[in-house]
Parts: structure tokens; sequence; C-alpha cells
């Protein structure tokens, strides 16, 4: 309760700035393009303004003269991160990177390290213009007045996660970011495909951790569809009910979206069997989400690193694959059979480089890290990455309606060949921690 009514306060102390419907930020020196908020390497948070840098150490603005919009920019030799205090709903972030005078080399992600832009490059001189379409959300459940009716049930560490904060976080990062402005606007016609499950899912925040969900965004066209994750480390089909996290979901479903549903990790560890409750909920979910007029989708959970003697992965899940097969036939729901690719794709690893694809690091590879990682549940970003593609390779291959929406950055991938880990890109962030997730 006492972060809830922070939350009021501070939103509070930012509700002018973020009644505005259009922001503009101009990033670089003191020259500003008109109509736009001016942004300098000295621009650090606070709540009244309501938007700035969150750590200011290491900025540095640059002016190359010329046009005041393009010709100066912010950058640094570490990753930085520019927040702004927003209403919760979708939005459209149109970003103005590199250098009119030099090359830069930035990667964008939102957020709990929300995959947006990899590696955009910018050749001597250029600048060019990127749009990326962002869901933020608060822990207010709502009604269709908007009157506050709950909160979402967060855990003491969610406290800390980017995507709980009541603002939107920006994070630049790569070898050369240079931003030169940020236009954010409302977002009212995208698709939202809302994401539920556990840690194999969730908006990981810290280094090593990652999930599928936070790279699924890379897949899909900006402006047309948006991701909004609610997934959470260590949830049940049950907790998630149980925390109201499926009502905030419920309250915000419109005609035309998705609702993506994985469980079965944490539901087997509970103890919990296929008919424990675990089947009336899928059903009770895919009935809900369609009177509200959106599409539901079962994903199948992802195996575990476990392999025989023959270097086959062996089946951990019980019967909950299965089970959400069964439902998906019985009830006409679109599935994405994770498990099976996910089998596929550790076989074609084998049982020594799929390492690689999880939390596998020597002591002290991470700071405060005493002991070795070795974790055959959760991935590191390349292994959520290659399962997003996964994910994004069944909406593809079965001629599903989102197979419309996914962009360019999807490239036929195969689980029978992974791409290369030694290519992967991948910038670290600033948030590390070598606490273990929630949920096995």
């Amino acid at each position: 309760m006492k972060s809830q009514i922070q939350f009021l306060m501070f939103f509070v102390g930012s509700f002018l700035f973020a009644q505005q419907t259009i922001f503009k930020f101009d990033f670089g020196g003191n020259r500003v393009e008109k109509g736009f908020i001016p942004i300098t390497s000295t621009s650090k948070f606070d709540k009244k303004s309501g938007y700035g840098f969150m750590d200011i150490s290491g900025l540095k603005s640059v002016d190359n003269g010329g046009n005041a919009l393009s010709g100066d920019f912010i950058t640094s030799d570490k990753p930085f991160y520019f927040s702004v205090a927003i209403p919760e709903g979708n939005y459209n972030i149109t970003l103005n990177l590199g250098d009119t005078k030099g090359s830069s080399e930035t990667t964008v992600r939102v957020e709990n390290r929300r995959l947006m832009l990899n590696d955009i490059k910018t050749k001597q001189g250029e600048v060019v213009e990127k749009t990326i379409t962002i869901h933020v959300k608060d822990s207010i459940i709502r009604n269709q007045k908007g009157e506050n009716i709950g909160f979402v049930k967060l855990k003491p560490r969610e406290r800390k996660y980017l995507h709980w904060d009541n603002l939107l976080t920006i994070e630049f990062n790569d070898k050369a970011p240079k931003v030169c402005s940020v236009i954010i606007q409302p977002n009212k016609t995208a698709k939202t495909i809302y994401l539920t499950g556990d840690s194999t899912v969730v908006d990981a925040q810290y280094e090593p951790w990652a999930s599928w969900g936070q790279m699924l965004p890379y897949f899909f066209v900006p402006n047309e569809v948006v991701i909004a994750n609610y997934a959470e480390s260590g949830e049940t089909l049950k907790a998630f009910e149980d925390r109201h996290r499926i009502d905030k979901i419920w309250t915000q479903l419109k005609p035309g979206d998705y609702l993506f549903i994985q469980f079965g990790h944490n539901d087997q560890k509970a103890g919990n069997s296929t008919k424990s409750g675990y089947r009336k909920r899928l059903e009770e979910w895919i009935q809900k989400a369609r009177q509200l007029g959106a599409d539901p989708v079962l994903v199948t959970s992802m195996n575990r690193r476990v392999f025989d003697e023959n270097n086959k992965i062996i089946n951990t899940l019980d019967d909950f694959p299965d089970a959400m097969r069964e439902i998906a036939k019985e009830e006409n729901v679109n599935l994405i059979d994770l498990n099976a690719m996910s089998k596929t794709l550790f076989e074609a690893m084998g049982p020594e480089n799929s390492k690689k694809a999880f939390v596998y690091y020597p002591a002290n590879a991470y700071p405060n890290q005493q002991n070795a990682l070795a974790d055959d549940t959760h991935f590191n970003p390349y292994g959520a990455y290659e399962l997003a593609q996964c994910v994004v390779k069944s909406i593809v291959d079965q001629n599903l309606p989102l197979k419309k929406y996914i962009s360019k950055n999807y490239k036929n991938f195969n689980p029978n060949k992974p791409d290369d880990v030694e290519k992967f890109h991948w910038p670290e962030s600033v948030f590390m921690e070598s606490l273990k997730p929630d949920g096995n």
C-alpha cells in the first residue's frame, strides 16, 4: 500500500506534464527546435518536471551546428536512460539517431530491456528516423469510466522494475549511441498482444536473465502492433488470477487484440495436475477473451535443458504441454507449440552448446556473483532471442492473421539451424543481478 500511495503522490506531481498528448524532446545543446523541450547532458530526471535522464554521469552534449533538431545530440560511452512520466497506454516513439559530422551505432530498448531497435548504424553525416511502438502500464486496475477499482498485487522484487514505476524509460545502448530527438505520441489503433506467463516470458530487468517475451517486439511492424507483457516470474494460472494480473488485462482487452497464454512450469512445480484447475482456468480465459472480442492464443511451455544419454531432450513437464494441445483442439484456438520447437532447437544445439542459450556463467562473471550460475530453465538474451524467433516462425508457418504484421527483422528462422551465438548482438545494460528469478 505504501508504494501505491507513493505512486499517487508522484503521479499528482507530474500530472500537468503527463496530461500532454504529445511529448517532443530536442536532445543536444542549447539550440532548440521550436515546440520542443530542450534536453541537455545535465537534464537529470526529477518528479517536478516529469522527465529527464536516470543518471547524467558520462553524458555528452554535442552540437555540430546547422539544423537545430538534427545538428546536435546526446551521447555517452555507457548505456543511458531517459524517463518520462506519461499515462498508461500505447505510444509511438519517433527517434532521430545519428551524427551530421560522424557515424553512430545505437541499440534501443524500453522499460525492462524490451528490445525495440538493434544495432542501428548510421554512416558519416547521416541522421535516420526510426519509429517504435510501446506499451506503458501501471498497477492500477480501472473500469471503463477510468475509476480505480483495485491494484495488481506486486511482489516485493517487482517494485524495483522499470515497467511498474509509472514512467516510460528508454534505454540507449551500444558502441556509439547518438540521440538527436525523441517524439512520443499516443497510438490508439495498434493491435495489442497481451502476454501472460512466467519467468520464461517476463520482461526480465537484470542481466544475464532474459525471456522470449521481451524480444518479441523486435519482430513486429511498429504502429500496427504493440506487445504488452504482463508475465511475471514464478506465476501459475491461479497465482495470475489471485494477484489480479489477469483482471488488469480484462479491463484493457479490446476487439482485435490478442491474448497469449503460456503456463506450465510453475503449475507443475506447485504440485498441481492438469486436472486440478489448469484446464478449467484455461477454458475460462479463452471464453472471456472471446467475449471481449480478442483472439486467445495458447503457447506450450518450452522444455528445460535436460538431455538423455542419446542427447535427446527429456520431457520434464508431465502432461501440461499435451493438455494445452488438447484444449487448443477442443476450443478451436490457435496454438504455438513452443514445447515442440524448443525440443528441436535445444537438440540442434546439443548438450554443451545449449548452455550458451541458458544462464550458465562461471563465478564472478557478474557483480556480487560468488558462485557459478547453472540454470536449465532460464535463458540469457541469446536463448530468449532464439525462442522468440520460434514463436514468430509458428505465426508465419501457420499463416495466422498476425503474420502480416511480422517485420523484416524476421529472417525465416530454422530451429534445426540455430543462429551463431558468436554473431548475436546484445550490448549489456547496466542492470545486473545474479539472483535467480522466481519459479523453475
